[in-house]
């Protein structure tokens, strides 16, 4: 079965800023209602190469998900968003409400940024085991090679 995205209603397109200090440390699955979404987020239909990001996410990773289960949200036109535990550049919670993946405006087109949210979202945990984000996936910033 091919998994897919709805078609992007807003693009946030060719703007970028430096990687920094700017950690995604901050993802996390709590247990009760899904936290606060960060000021200004809204509410975006994942591009279509979402897709093609999703499917590299589960190949990598062996595990397999339903990414229309998710609620996506961008911050428009930050490099990262204040949460709870400081900025972050995107994060992914999941809730009695469901799951959700916020990422800053800087970061929506970065593939490394948003699989590293997918994977937490295939895991279906919010810490950071080695063995996927670093040895099979490659989803930190020491450890991207895209």
């Amino acid at each position: 079965m091919v998994k897919s995205f709805p078609a992007r209603s807003t693009a946030l397109r060719g703007w970028r800023l430096p990687l920094l200090l700017i950690t995604l440390a901050g993802c996390q699955a709590p247990l009760g209602p899904l936290a606060r979404l960060p000021d200004n987020a809204v509410a975006f239909l994942p591009p279509a190469e979402y897709q093609a990001w999703w499917a590299m996410t589960e190949t990598c990773s062996a595990r397999q998900g339903d990414p229309g289960r998710i609620a996506w949200f961008v911050v428009p036109n930050v490099a990262a968003f204040m949460t709870s535990r400081g900025q972050k550049a995107a994060g992914w919670s999941r809730g009695t409400d469901g799951s959700r993946i916020v990422i800053a405006g800087a970061y929506q087109d970065s593939q490394m940024v948003v699989r590293h949210e997918m994977l937490h979202a295939l895991l279906d945990r919010g810490d950071h085991p080695t063995e996927y984000f670093v040895n099979r996936c490659h989803l930190t910033w020491n450890s991207w090679t895209g």
